[in-house]
């Protein structure tokens, strides 16, 4: 049964993220997105990280899909170019390297084999929101530090730019 779910979860989420980068219309590429964000979500339930699905539902489904469908809306985009998808030989070339690193990953064995001092037993016992709380904060936090640097720079940038008196008037000066 967990087999079947997860080999229909799988293969949506695959078909979905094929069709996001192959369609015409920019907001059935969004449609496309969205239903590949819930099973992502699905695949996460499945492996016992509710959380992260929880988050993947209100961040990417919620925030990220309606910042797309907002850009999207703004710039209405109606004429389509000819030469956006004219990337096929490559993406035939990536899909046969990443066909052949899977079928070597499942002829070698190794799936499946815990690792680190989190198992799912640990996990089970603390809790996945507190195995990822830990995990973060300590072994992680250094790299946590500097994408919430990354990005307060960036909203500053963005902050910034969009202050146009600010810009005029240093560009006068």
């Amino acid at each position: 049964m967990i087999e079947a779910l997860f080999i229909y979860l799988a293969t949506v989420c695959v078909i979905c993220a094929v069709l996001t980068v192959s369609l015409r219309q920019p907001v059935y590429n969004v449609l496309a997105l969205l239903t590949m964000f819930f099973h992502v979500a699905g695949l996460y339930v499945l492996l016992n990280a509710e959380f992260l699905a929880v988050v993947q539902i209100i961040v990417y489904a919620g925030a990220i899909l309606v910042l797309y469908l907002f850009v999207l809306m703004l710039l209405n985009v109606r004429t389509q170019s000819r030469h956006l998808h004219r990337q096929w030989p490559f993406a035939v070339l990536i899909l046969g390297s990443v066909t052949a690193m899977l079928v070597g990953a499942l002829q070698d064995g190794t799936w499946g084999v815990a690792s680190g001092e989190y198992t799912a037993a640990a996990i089970q016992e603390i809790g996945n929101t507190q195995a990822i709380g830990l995990r973060l904060y300590t072994d992680y936090l250094l790299p946590f530090e500097v994408a919430s640097l990354v990005l307060l720079v960036a909203m500053i940038g963005a902050i910034v730019l969009t202050k146009k008196g600010l810009i005029d008037d240093h560009i006068k000066e």
